[in-house]
């Protein structure tokens, strides 16, 4: 039981690490170039209005970092296969919040940035279907934000890695936990009668 509380608290620490930076990548989406104005006048893609990265892959990360990295900690409370579950269930919140930020990270990116080009405030990439990534010729059709693709491209890629990160990590949990919640009391039982 020591080693899967001790693996699960270095998945927790993991975690830290990764929620915050979610939830910077997720800001700065939030103010292009560092402006504040595109926030005030709603110049904005919608899908950065969901907050995947600040939300899902931020916030709600924080519950499971919490839990794995206090595993453990209180020995009154819980006895070890329902202290399992607890992380089983902090992981399946992680799951459920890395899957969000990946989700609307990869949505995001596939409709483009809602930028000013030569017919107004809108959507210039949105039929493309994502195909504007790999066409950097094509990114000057916005002509505000400034660099507002390369933008958008960098920080929603960087949610995406993190995300998968996430998503691993909780996965390692998930396993880690089960199979200590399930196997742990039948090994207990096994050693008892062995001993008697």
């Amino acid at each position: 039981m020591c080693c899967s509380v001790g693996f699960a608290r270095s998945l927790g620490l993991a975690l830290l690490p990764l929620a915050l930076c979610c939830i910077v990548a997720n800001l700065l989406l939030l103010f292009p170039m560092g402006e504040t104005t595109y926030i005030e006048q709603d110049h904005l893609s919608r899908y950065i209005w969901y907050f995947g990265g600040l939300g899902g892959g931020g916030l709600l990360m924080l519950i499971p970092a919490v839990v794995f990295i206090t595993l453990g900690k209180c020995s009154c409370c819980w006895n070890e296969s329902l202290m399992m579950c607890g992380s089983v269930f902090a992981a399946v919140i992680g799951l459920v919040g890395s899957g969000y930020s990946f989700i609307i990270s990869g949505l995001a990116l596939l409709q483009g940035p809602y930028c000013f080009t030569s017919l107004g405030w809108r959507y210039p990439f949105s039929d493309l279907v994502g195909s504007y990534l790999l066409e950097p010729e094509t990114w000057s059709k916005c002509h505000q934000p400034v660099h507002i693709v390369e933008w958008n491209i960098t920080l929603l890629c960087v949610l995406l890695g993190l995300a998968v990160l996430e998503f691993i990590i909780c996965l390692l949990q998930l396993g880690n936990g089960l199979v200590n919640a399930i196997c742990r009391p039948c090994c207990y039982k096994q050693q008892y009668s062995l001993n008697a």
